[in-house]
């Protein structure tokens, strides 16, 4: 069996993250530039899976709070969306994502595991770019790929990170 490449992972998660989005919302995403490198991302909201076994990483959902309302509300089939239910679709949404690189390379990699998700806020940054008195940020040392995604209309803007 030939090794699967970061390329087939990458295209993987692109189409979990829009299939994902489609399924459960009914709600079309544009995936942009894909950005072979860590990006720093601001973002309000980010939830983050871990994946380990033979191939070991993180996939990563970052967002804004509008667009985390959004995906609560709609994910949730919710009125209003409060913190909780925040945390809980955007824990939910990276579980998905990582769920379906789970499923589909099982065969490949055999045992591979997914980590229970982690809801956080802050700002992203690789160690390299980090200042020394920075808070509430965290610290990436592996490579990987970042992939924005939004909706037509512009009401939903994410961006996933995929490091492995």
């Amino acid at each position: 069996m030939a090794a699967i490449s970061f390329e087939e992972i990458m295209f993987t998660i692109m189409s979990a993250t829009q299939d994902t989005f489609k399924s459960y919302m009914n709600i079309d995403l544009l995936a942009g530039k894909v950005e072979k490198k860590v990006e720093p991302v601001d973002s309000d909201v980010t939830g983050i899976v871990g994946i380990a076994g033979d191939r070991v990483g993180y996939i990563i959902i970052a967002t804004d709070r509008a667009s985390a309302q959004r995906v609560a509300k709609e994910l949730l089939m919710v009125d209003e969306a409060d913190e909780e239910c925040i945390r809980d679709a955007m824990g939910e949404l990276a579980n998905n994502i990582a769920g379906v690189f789970k499923t589909k390379y099982h065969e490949q990699y055999g045992s591979v595991a997914l980590g229970l998700p982690l809801v956080i806020s802050g700002q992203l940054r690789t160690v390299s770019e980090q200042p020394e008195s920075a808070e509430s940020s965290i610290n990436v040392q592996c490579k990987g790929v970042t992939i924005p995604f939004k909706t037509v209309d512009g009401t939903i803007s994410i961006t996933v990170m995929v490091y492995m």
